[in-house]
């Protein structure tokens, strides 16, 4: 059996921070009337500061996929020696999903864009991300992965939003229950992710995983935590039982519900298990060092503490950590994100013992971990690169012309847009983050090559469709084109130069990313007058300009390389500048209308979107 190591975390917390006197300008007030329950719940809870992934309107700015994505990509960012192709598993948790069908793994997976795996959804509530947890480390400890992925991701806010209630038939005349507004003021929004390796982090700290123990205890408990039904209807056991999924919702069915006669036996259920444990010798409470337990509320702490101490066996207050009063309940994501700031923190120190706690109310269940910190403290782990904010490449124009000005205003906002998006493709982001191999470096040339090859071609198509009247234009055209027409064959040098066979790449096929960019750039050069293509200059040229030297310097540091083997990128960082000069040109010209500035923004877009389907396609053939 291997050891498994929690190599790094990652988290996500969906906007700025909100406190209490905010929470009813995202979620609303119901009827238009605050609630009176809130002040007391807040009391209890003693959360200061939450996340909404909701804005005050209750639209929803992410999905729960895509929190869970966006948590497992910063883990990853943390992470140099946690390749992509080497990931193998992924096991997620959840409260509610997006959907109803299909599982929430294979949702988070689409959003990641991560390689195909094995994947596993584990449906529940806070316990559901220790499940998840403990599939990933089974996964690795037997061997049948080498890196795993946990993640656990909670969007309650957007289930709890005003309008909900408002519509539901059975509260139009009554406040809403308690066991349904306590939740409002309970939950919110995040996600957290681990990558699960059989060997710890080249440097920097590790977290060993010791064991993981799950428990449930619903033979023994009503259900207390749940949506989908009513305790106090005996004629529908679902909601999928009502006449229709209207008279669920107007029953309040649909709702999340507590049942507060129960909540308070969960401190009991999970302290009796911390007991357990003691006896089974699988904790000495005198050896942790660090108890991180997801209490959903104070209140729930303090009874904690009490039953501890009635047993004899108390962990000091000192060694416990927790984040819930500034991050706020995010339920099955809780236990990830206090891991992940813990583990940040610069406390732990190698050798100490930190045990993780989760009790769940769904129907009862417990969740404990036991860790050990390994690796060293010392500040020589690698440097996740830092990113460029986005900027557009400059161009020149009379400010005191209208239509240039709102022209180049569009293409800037096109060009933010396009940077942003392109920083998240696979392959640069592999850049970004240090991750980049010589693999990837043949493929983005191999996948490029004809796209290089064509773009003399439309933009030679293009200039013999302008009309003579404009040959000033035209010569532009052709003078950029003839510039151009050789460049492959200095990118084909760089391939063979790292070890690449130029009967490969001469060979290669275009993937569909390029089927359609160099498709859609033959058909507007074909037509008449086609001065819109300076929109996918703007976008071709603004790479050269704005990203090849960028691109080409860390290819060249992250393989130790020199600069002939990255000399297409080098040299377009400098060719590409009199390519903009050529831009410039057009975009003074007389013939610029607000018509003519429309289509060249349009196809700038279409260009950006469809360079970014060439590189998220690679090989794809």
């Amino acid at each position: 059996m291997n050891h498994v190591y929690v190599t790094s975390m990652g988290k996500f917390l969906p906007g700025e921070p909100v406190g209490n006197e905010e929470i009813e300008d995202y979620l609303g007030r119901i009827n238009g009337k605050s609630s009176k329950s809130m002040r007391r719940i807040l009391e209890q809870n003693k959360i200061r500061y939450r996340h909404y992934a909701i804005d005050k309107q209750q639209r929803s700015l992410y999905s729960n996929a895509g929190m869970a994505a966006l948590a497992i990509r910063d883990a990853l960012d943390r992470n140099p020696n946690a390749l992509e192709s080497d990931i193998d598993f992924l096991a997620v948790g959840t409260t509610q999903g997006d959907l109803l069908v299909p599982g929430f793994a294979s949702m988070v997976h689409a959003e990641t864009g991560l390689p195909v795996m094995e994947i596993a959804t584990h449906h529940g509530v806070c316990a559901s991300g220790m499940q998840a947890m403990k599939n990933a480390y089974l996964q690795v400890l037997s061997g049948e992965s080498r890196i795993a992925i946990s993640c656990a991701s909670e969007f309650p806010s957007r289930v709890f939003k005003h309008t909900r209630f408002e519509a539901q038939q059975a509260y139009r005349d009554s406040a809403v229950p308690f066991d349904t507004d306590f939740l409002r003021f309970m939950l919110s929004d995040g996600a957290g992710a681990a990558v699960l390796q059989n060997t710890p982090a080249a440097s920097g700290l590790s977290l060993r995983i010791e064991w993981i123990d799950n428990k449930s205890y619903a033979n023994n408990y009503d259900v207390c935590m749940y949506a989908g039904f009513n305790k106090d209807d005996k004629d529908h056991a679902s909601w999928l039982d009502y006449r229709s999924i209207h008279e669920a919702a107007d029953d309040g069915a649909v709702n999340l519900k507590q049942d507060i006669r129960l909540v308070n036996e969960m401190p009991k259920v999970g302290v009796d298990r911390f007991f357990e444990l003691v006896e089974e010798g699988a904790v000495d409470p005198s050896a942790i060092d660090w108890m991180v337990c997801h209490y959903s509320s104070h209140f729930f702490r303090d009874e904690i503490f009490r039953l501890l101490q009635l047993g004899g066996l108390t962990i000091p207050e000192e060694k416990w950590y927790t984040n819930l009063y500034t991050r706020g309940n995010t339920g099955a994501a809780s236990i990830y994100i206090m891991l992940e700031e813990l583990l940040g923190s610069g406390k732990l120190s190698p050798g100490e013992r930190v045990l993780c706690m989760v009790p769940e109310s769904g129907r009862f269940q417990t969740s404990y971990m036991l860790l050990t910190v390994v690796g060293t403290t010392d500040a020589s782990s690698p440097a996740v690169f830092e990113e460029r904010a986005p900027e557009a490449p400059q161009l020149k124009y009379d400010s005191s012309n209208d239509v240039q000005a709102q022209l180049v205003r569009q293409l800037v906002r096109v060009w933010i847009d396009f940077e942003q998006k392109l920083a998240r493709v696979p392959v640069i982001h592999k850049l970004y983050h240090g991750k980049f191999t010589m693999n990837d470096y043949k493929s983005l040339m191999e996948n490029i090559r004809q796209q290089v090859i064509d773009g003399s071609q439309w933009i030679a198509r293009a200039a013999s469709y302008i009309p003579i009247e404009h040959i000033d234009l035209r010569s532009a055209f052709i003078a950029h084109a003839r510039d151009e027409h050789r460049d492959f064959q200095i990118l084909e040098r760089n391939y063979v130069a790292v070890g690449g066979d130029l009967a490969a790449i001469q060979a290669g096929d275009k993937n569909i990313g390029s089927e359609a960019l160099s498709a859609y750039l033959f058909q507007r050069a074909s037509r008449d007058n086609p001065v819109d293509l300076i929109g996918a200059m703007w976008i071709i040229e603004g790479l050269g300009c704005r990203m090849a030297r960028y691109w080409g310097e860390m290819i060249r540091d992250q393989l130790g390389l020199d600069d002939e083997q990255v000399s297409f990128l080098l040299y377009h960082s400098d060719s590409d500048e009199l390519h903009f000069e050529r831009l410039e040109t057009v975009v003074q010209h007389p013939l610029l209308t607000a018509d003519i500035a429309a289509r060249i923004v349009k196809t700038a877009k279409t260009t950006a979107r469809l360079y970014l389907l060439q590189l998220e396609e690679l090989n794809n053939v």
